[in-house]
Parts: C-alpha cells; sequence; structure tokens
C-alpha cells in the first residue's frame, strides 16, 4: 500500500502594498533611466510621435508623457497597471522592448506618488492611476487601483479623450525629483540631463531623414546622440560587423574615434556624450536598437577585468543582442545591467583587445598617423624597442633632422651621441602618465597649437640642409619632408618652401 503523500501546509502571505511600493521604489532609477523606460512603452505600441511636458509649479510640478501609439483596450490598460502580470520568462514579440511587466510602474513609483495612465482605444477612454498616498491608508492588503483621474489631472485626461488614439502618462506629487530646495532652475537642468540621456538611449530610432520615432522635449525635438560618429572622415578605423556563429542575433561593430586633434571644438564636445570621454568608452549593448547599456567593459579583460582608462577613451564597440537573450545575459529591471554568457566572454574579450589595442595607438599618436596621405611609411624621430627587461624608447639617428646635424658634427659626434643618450635615459615617463591623468589628455607635441611661423621656422633649417649641403633638388626635399614626423601634418607650409632656400638667421 502505497504511502499517501502529505499536502504541504502553507499561509496565504500576499505582501502589503504600501510597504512593497516603497521598497520597489528604491530600485534606483534616475528620472532619465524611469521616462526611458516609460517610452518603451509608448515604442512598443507602435507610436510615432511621443511628447515629453515638464510642467513647473513647485511641489505641484507634473511631468507627462503622451504618444500616439495604438493606445489599449480595457483588459489590457488593467494588466498594464497590475504589478507583475507579465511572467518574464514569457515568450515575447521580437520587437518588445519589455520583460519583467514592472517597468511602467517601478520606473514612475521611483519618481512620484500619483501615477495616471490615460488610454484611448479600441473600447474608447480608458483611465487608471495608483496614489501612493490612498494606499498609504487603505484596509486589508491595500492593492487598490483606481478608476478614472484625480481632479488635478481631469482636464489633461479629458484634453487627451479628444485624440483618436494613443496613451497618456502622468506623474504627480513629484517628492523624488522636487525635494527641499529644488527650484525652478533645478527642473530645467533636469530637462538637459534627461535630454541628453535619451538622445543616446533611443538614437537609432531617432537618426535618419526618414526616422522610427519623433521624440520631442517642451515642444522641441530630442536630437540623436550617436556614440560611434558614423562617417565621421577623421574615424582612424572601424570593423564590419561581426556576427557570433554559434548564437544568433549577437552582433559586434567595432570603432575607434578620432582624436580630439582631429575634431572641432563643437565636435569635441559633442562625441563625449553624457558622461565624458572616458567614462562613454567600451561596449553599448542595444537589445532591438534600444541601448540598454552605455560604456562598459563588461567585466571583461584578465584578472579583475578592464578599467575605463585614458589610453582607450577611444573605443566604442556596439553590440546587439536578441530580446529573447534577456535571462542569459542578465539583463535587470532598470536595463542598466548586462553581463555576457560564458560561451560568448572569449570571442567578445578578443575583438575589444583589438579595439583596445588600436585606440591606444589612436591616443598615442594624436589622431595622426605614421604614414603620408599618399601611404608611404612617414620617418619617425622616435623609436620603440621591446626587450626582455621592458620597453625602452630609442630617438632614430637617421630620423632627416637629427641625420644632419650627426654628419656635420664630425668632432662633436661623439658628445652629440652622448647627449641623445641621456635624453632617452630620461624620458619622464611617470611625470607623462600623471599629467595626462591629472590633465585628461596627452601633452602637447608635433607642434600642435603652435603658430605656423614656429613651424616654418623649423622646416626652413631643415629644407636648406637638404638642398644646399645634401644636393637635394627642392622637389625631393620637399618630398622628403612630407615623409618626416612631424611634418607629414603640415603639407602645405611644406608646399609653400621656394625653390630657392633663404639664408638663416645665424643668431642664437
Amino acid at each position: 500500500m502505497k504511502k499517501q503523500i502529505e499536502k504541504p501546509k502553507f499561509r496565504h502571505a500576499p505582501p502589503r502594498a504600501g510597504a512593497m511600493i516603497e521598497a520597489l521604489r528604491g530600485l534606483g532609477y534616475s528620472t532619465a533611466t524611469a521616462l526611458a523606460d516609460i517610452i518603451d512603452n509608448s515604442i512598443a505600441a507602435g507610436a510615432k510621435n511621443i511628447d515629453l511636458h515638464f510642467d513647473w509649479n513647485g511641489k505641484g510640478s507634473v511631468v507627462r508623457i503622451e504618444d500616439d501609439g495604438r493606445g489599449m483596450t480595457e483588459d489590457q490598460i488593467d494588466c498594464a497597471m497590475r504589478l507583475g502580470e507579465r511572467n518574464p520568462l514569457d515568450s515575447r514579440a521580437d520587437d518588445d522592448l519589455g520583460r519583467f511587466g514592472l517597468g511602467l510602474k517601478t520606473a514612475s513609483f521611483s519618481q512620484c506618488r500619483r501615477l495616471t495612465v490615460a488610454t484611448v482605444g479600441p473600447d474608447g477612454l480608458q483611465c487608471l492611476r495608483w496614489d501612493l498616498d490612498v494606499i498609504a491608508v487603505s484596509e486589508g492588503d491595500g492593492w487598490h487601483l483606481l478608476e478614472g483621474p484625480d481632479a488635478s489631472s481631469a482636464g489633461l485626461v479629458d484634453e487627451f479623450a479628444e485624440r483618436p488614439h494613443g496613451t497618456l502618462v502622468i506623474w504627480e506629487l513629484l517628492d523624488r525629483i522636487v525635494t527641499d530646495g529644488f527650484g525652478e532652475q533645478n527642473f530645467l537642468d533636469l530637462l538637459d540631463r534627461v535630454e541628453r540621456h535619451l538622445a543616446m538611449v533611443f538614437h537609432r530610432y531617432l537618426e535618419g531623414t526618414r526616422p522610427h520615432l519623433r521624440l520631442r522635449i517642451a515642444g522641441q525635438p530630442v536630437v540623436p546622440w550617436d556614440p560611434f560618429m558614423s562617417g565621421h572622415p577623421a574615424k582612424p578605423w572601424h570593423s564590419p560587423a561581426a556576427s557570433f556563429a554559434a548564437k544568433s542575433g549577437i552582433e559586434v561593430e567595432c570603432h575607434v574615434l578620432p582624436h580630439k586633434d582631429r575634431l572641432n571644438s563643437k565636435e569635441y564636445d559633442a562625441a563625449q556624450g553624457p558622461d565624458g570621454w572616458t567614462a562613454q568608452q567600451g561596449f553599448y549593448v542595444y537589445r532591438n536598437k534600444r541601448l540598454l547599456l552605455a560604456g562598459s567593459w563588461l567585466g571583461l579583460g584578465q584578472g579583475r577585468g578592464w578599467t575605463k582608462d585614458e589610453a582607450h577613451r577611444l573605443a566604442r564597440i556596439r553590440l546587439d543582442i536578441p530580446n529573447s537573450a534577456d535571462t542569459e545575459w542578465k539583463i535587470d529591471i532598470r536595463k542598466s545591467t548586462a553581463r555576457p554568457p560564458v560561451n560568448v566572454r572569449a570571442w567578445l574579450a578578443r575583438l575589444a583587445d583589438d579595439t583596445r589595442a588600436r585606440a591606444r595607438r589612436a591616443f598615442a599618436q594624436r589622431g595622426q598617423t605614421p604614414r603620408s596621405k599618399s601611404g608611404a611609411e612617414v620617418s619617425q624621430v622616435w623609436k620603440s624597442h621591446q626587450f626582455s627587461g621592458g620597453m625602452r624608447y630609442r630617438i632614430d639617428t637617421d630620423h632627416p633632422a637629427v641625420r644632419a646635424v650627426l654628419d656635420d658634427s664630425k668632432a662633436l659626434a661623439p658628445q652629440l651621441l652622448a647627449m641623445l643618450r641621456v635624453i632617452e635615459e630620461t624620458v619622464p615617463v611617470q611625470r607623462i602618465w600623471i599629467d595626462t591623468a591629472e590633465n585628461k589628455e596627452t601633452p602637447r607635441t608635433g607642434f600642435s597649437g603652435e603658430p605656423s611661423a614656429e613651424v616654418v621656422s623649423v622646416l626652413e633649417v631643415m629644407y636648406r640642409n637638404m638642398v644646399k649641403v645634401k644636393g637635394m633638388s627642392p622637389s625631393m626635399a620637399r618630398a622628403r619632408l612630407l615623409l618626416t614626423e612631424p611634418f607629414q601634418n603640415y603639407q602645405d607650409l611644406v608646399n609653400l618652401l621656394p625653390d630657392q632656400p633663404r639664408e638663416l638667421d645665424k643668431k642664437v
């Protein structure tokens, strides 16, 4: 006779609404990331136009998000306003930007105490709201979803009801935004931060002459921010898109951005992004073209993983993943963290290591290539030598500027070579690294920032030596200078050198 299995004893233990929601408010959303979650819902609803309004009125300030999506039925808005109604393990449509079924509520609760959602869809106008102050004094478990708007927002809902379709989200009682001492200028500064974040997160929706989405804040269009400076002629390198063979939907495209010296001030300021050049390096993880994570090395690299440093600030890598991979990639509710699965990490690390090396070279060379525009190799003053004890830097005695002096020095040659050796052995490497870290920029080299007259004065000395002493023709001397560091970057000045070198001022 089989032993009868006893049914487990249990207690019904639903969470108290007030305590549960107050805990959810601490998930760590910023205003910008919270609004991005709301916009995800609008995009999923097929919206082509989304408007954000920030109405300043002190403690009575309001934030509104309006879209022209398809709207919701009565059942759909009821589902959308419930916490945990959708199982994150359920399959999703390929273009779905959600996963946990919590974004609308948790994002909103993180910023306000009253959330109102009105929608115009197949069932006409529907409106529901959560009010945390009402929940706090409710009896029972307190999960009381209120029907219709509060009197304070009834006018906004009535006005929205005239639209043919769409959804309106209203945040009121902005206790996490309008705190003590928070004034109108702070509110305006907040708008700027929100705009920069949304321009980055949704840039692939906003780009192009016929964008998929029009996003406006206070009536002004949000201009997309492309982290990769696509199409910029000064970019030293970017890779073709590469797909991970063992898993469909994973695609990587690697980019090295131009050095500061190759950009004008407007381009440089724009390209640094919301958090600055150093912070914005690394992987940019996208799901359905929506940016999830901006600038992270994803824990890759030896030991504790790569850290963000100045030498790799020009490296940015686009990484697309499918929305079916959220669990594998450990995407969190706020869509702000991602960690690659074990079987993908080695592949990503190889691509990233190559990109970092290229970015490091571009940064060290200040965006300048050691080749001329024709592709010929440029003679460089400094040469690096790897040996068993480490790395040394040597002056190339065949560089035209150095060789000219050595050839003419005769009896002074031993002293000159000794002087060069002292210079080689006293390169202030540690000082350069400290100055670079403190100033967030490498020291000036290659006549960067110097007036043209300074470059010409040195050019004329070398040019006269080549023509008068070495016996080169003027055209050959100019061609040689264009293959000599750093004059390959001053083609216009080299071409202006006269056929007859002028006499030089002998004053020291």
